[in-house]
């Protein structure tokens, strides 16, 4: 692990807090050059913190997608498997929806390839909430057949579906609530 010099350090730090202020504003398309301007450093300086938008996007989200990690696992032992369940989407569901561009930060681009491929975001979030679906699959509270990245694809289609609607966190949680019918087994 190599250390950063003070400079970068500080460099890193002012950069993503301009690009939380960009990206709140406009979304997953904030200019990486005016994020550059804004933080007073140059474009080569940006990227060579965050490589790509998607890099930089999963630095953004951060700390959003470690706290539902961190639910996920907390709610992995409740009574309800299905309630834990729902609960942990719709904290889902609402990051997503009240946090502009965190719905682009999730999008799976279907491609395969190497590690620049691979969505850190999604990628942890399954990990943490596999065991989740899991015991709510074997309680039968969901299909056996819903994967994780399914759900997670699920509620950032809703999120990006509802991002310029005049409420997007209520009408979220409103389609969350017919997809939720939809993955439930058959009664």
């Amino acid at each position: 692990m190599t250390v950063q010099r003070a400079d970068a350090r500080r460099n890193y730090a002012r950069i993503l807090a301009v690009a939380e202020a960009e990206v709140a504003a406009r979304g997953a398309d904030a200019s990486l050059e005016q994020i550059a301007r804004t933080a007073g450093v140059g474009s080569a300086t940006v990227r060579r913190h965050f490589p790509g938008r998607r890099a930089l996007l999963e630095a953004v989200f951060g700390e959003r997608i470690e706290a539902l990690c961190g639910r996920a696992r907390a709610l992995t032992g409740a009574a309800d498997p299905r309630a834990a369940l729902l609960e942990w989407l719709g904290a889902l569901t609402s990051y997503a929806a009240s946090a502009r561009g965190m719905a682009d930060a999730l999008v799976q681009d279907g491609a395969v390839g190497g590690p620049e491929r691979v969505n850190a975001c999604s990628e942890k979030l399954c990990g943490a909430v596999e065991p989740l679906l899991e015991r709510a699959a074997r309680a039968g509270a969901v299909r056996a057949d819903v994967t994780v990245a399914d759900l997670v694809t699920l509620v950032t289609g809703i999120a990006l579906a509802t991002e310029h609607h005049p409420d997007p966190e209520a009408e979220a949680h409103r389609l969350l609530g017919l997809t939720v019918a939809g993955i439930s087994p058959r009664r």
